[in-house]
């Protein structure tokens, strides 16, 4: 309805100006008399003539040059008048093609009003500016931006018109045209309130797409754990719609209330995930939230997907993680440059898990990291972004640390039916509450999982440098069987390195990976190009080869596979708007 109205408006105001130009193109051809006109003269005799009808009329007759003087001045003015609307024609073919450009913007965005320039008239002061008069002396168009017409009552100024100036229209209603146009800040804007708007909302839709072509099959096709059991290596040669990620996001109501509404899905795990946050920004310093999150227990599960270094997270990072759950959290900058986020929530993996299933163990996580020098990335989604493509000419830091404590069931922990969502794995590559996992026959039933780690990295002139440590630990186990151990301590590390050969444009890398485990040592190393085809952070392709041993970790989003072992090429698409 409001668009059908914004295009009534155009309508109108298009339909007034046709009659305003007809009435002044009427008004050029018969244009006043001046004064000492003969015209003037004769109406006034016949006016005596007739306010005393007993006194003859006999007109004088003009003196020749006289009448040629008078005639050469109108037929100047009626040339000036011509030209006058001649260039009024050309303005109003520019204000229809202005006019119907904003029309299709209207009738082919979620667009309903556009922006009102501050001085331009509304439709009630265009309904209420007078039609042009032919004895007026001032030509009044019904358009704010247009300067009247004005005619010199002199004839020897007859030929000065003012000619109505487009200088100041044009810039007003680009300037709405562009409103229209550039709605991308970060994501596309979809609506966005005045400053002074009774009930502010801001509705910003954001995109992130996956594309990726694997190939494991040069991988061995078992693997043997540490209790001697062999297991399948699954292979694959696919192409899939890794990630596909849709954010509704803003703010309503007021600026500091919060929301966003989220559809996740992985078409290579067969998942869709369906979530929304609420939140309050109390100040620079503190934001509650409450809904779906990552756990912070990684430097990758805060506010960098998908940014990193390489497409997808690391083997190492894969298999130490906590996963995605629903939670409250706080989050905020407690001074320049020292940034937090703390979390409450349900536990590792239990997003797709219904509430009567869920047990009462409720998950303790937390992130907090320095950037002495200056903000790590630009404000907006690349803000932790780990490589350097803005090229930063000052060195940039990052020290951070987190911290993860769960008390996990072996029904929740089983559950990976979100796509993000991560088991807790053995470092040989089996699940650590399959059965016989820990000794033959016997099913861990319950454990509690602690995970520390450790990030760093510096960026500068185009090149960046990022790691992180991982430390974990479960025990306090529950089982249906005796163990023979009452713990298990793993650790591990990530390194990556890439450096723009063509600034914004192309992006070697190198990567590597491993983990330090109770049972096995695995480890990966590759390298990558990333080519950014277009100028934008959010728009590139990725071509990348690595090798792995002994991968300690299975997931369908990921490239690992479980005890897969071997040379692992990829290319991959990715847009994140």
């Amino acid at each position: 309805m409001i668009i059908r109205g914004a295009s009534i408006r155009l309508t109108v105001a298009l339909a007034l100006t046709s009659v305003t130009l007809f009435v002044t193109s009427a008004y050029g051809q018969s244009p006043a008399s001046p004064p000492d006109s003969p015209r003037n003269e004769v109406a006034a005799a016949q006016g005596s003539q007739l306010s005393n009808p007993g006194e003859k009329f006999l007109p004088e007759k003009p003196r020749p040059i006289e009448l040629e003087d008078k005639v050469a001045a109108v037929m100047a003015d009626n040339a000036a008048v011509r030209e006058q609307l001649r260039k009024m024609e050309e303005q109003q073919r520019t204000l229809l093609d202005l006019v119907d450009r904003l029309q299709r913007k209207l009738e082919g965005s979620t667009v309903a009003e556009l922006p009102r320039p501050a001085q331009p008239q509304g439709p009630a002061e265009i309904a209420e500016t007078p039609v042009p008069s032919t004895t007026a002396t001032k030509a009044v168009l019904p358009l704010a931006s247009v300067t009247p017409l004005t005619r010199r009552s002199s004839p020897a100024e007859a030929g000065e018109v003012s000619v109505p100036s487009m200088t100041a229209a044009q810039p007003q209603s680009f300037s709405a045209l562009q409103e229209i146009e550039n709605r991308y800040k970060d994501g596309i804007i979809v609506w966005e309130t005045p400053e002074n708007a009774k009930v502010p909302f801001l509705l910003r839709f954001q995109g992130t797409t996956q594309v990726r072509y694997l190939n494991t099959l040069d991988s061995n096709s078992t693997f043997t754990d540490h209790l001697g059991v062999i297991h399948d290596v699954h292979k694959r040669n696919d192409i899939t719609v890794n990630r596909s990620m849709t954010v509704f996001g803003g703010y309503i109501f007021d600026k500091k209330a919060q929301y966003s509404f989220t559809t996740w899905t992985s078409a290579g795990a067969s998942s869709i995930v369906v979530a929304g946050n609420i939140g309050w920004q109390f100040s620079k310093a503190l934001t509650l939230t409450g809904g779906y999150i990552g756990v912070p227990g990684s430097r990758s599960l805060v506010g960098t997907f998908p940014f990193f270094t390489a497409n997808d997270r690391t083997m190492a990072d894969n298999f130490f993680r906590p996963g995605f759950t629903q939670g409250v959290w706080a989050s905020g900058q407690l001074v320049k440059g020292l940034n937090y986020m703390a979390f409450l929530g349900n536990g590792l993996n239990t997003l797709s898990i219904t509430a009567n299933k869920i047990d009462s163990n409720l998950l303790v996580s937390g992130s907090l990291w320095w950037e002495p020098l200056g903000d790590y990335g630009p404000p907006s989604r690349p803000r932790n972004m780990y490589d350097d493509y803005f090229s930063s000419r000052k060195a940039r830091i990052r020290l951070g640390t987190s911290f993860t404590r769960s008390r996990e069931n072996r029904f929740g922990d089983l559950d990976n039916s979100s796509p993000e969502n991560t088991s807790i794995y053995n470092s040989d590559g089996v699940q650590a509450f399959a059965t016989g996992a820990f000794a033959p026959g016997v099913t861990l039933q319950d454990a509690t999982y602690k995970m520390s780690a450790i990030d760093y990295g510096i960026k500068w002139n185009g090149l960046a440098v990022n790691g992180q440590y991982f430390m974990r630990w479960l025990n306090d186990f529950v089982a249906d069987g005796p163990l023979p151990l009452k713990s298990t301590f793993d650790h591990g590390g990530e390194l990556s390195a890439s450096y723009f050969v063509k600034p914004k444009k192309l992006m070697p890398y190198v990567r590597a990976s491993w983990v330090r485990g109770q049972f096995a040592n695995p480890y990966e190393y590759g390298a990558g190009l990333r080519w950014y085809y277009l100028h934008t952070e959010r728009l590139w392709l990725n071509v990348e080869v690595f090798h792995i041993n002994g991968a300690p970790y299975s997931g369908t989003f990921t490239p690992y596979t479980a005890g897969m072992t071997g040379w692992v090429p990829m290319v991959q698409g990715y847009i994140a708007f």
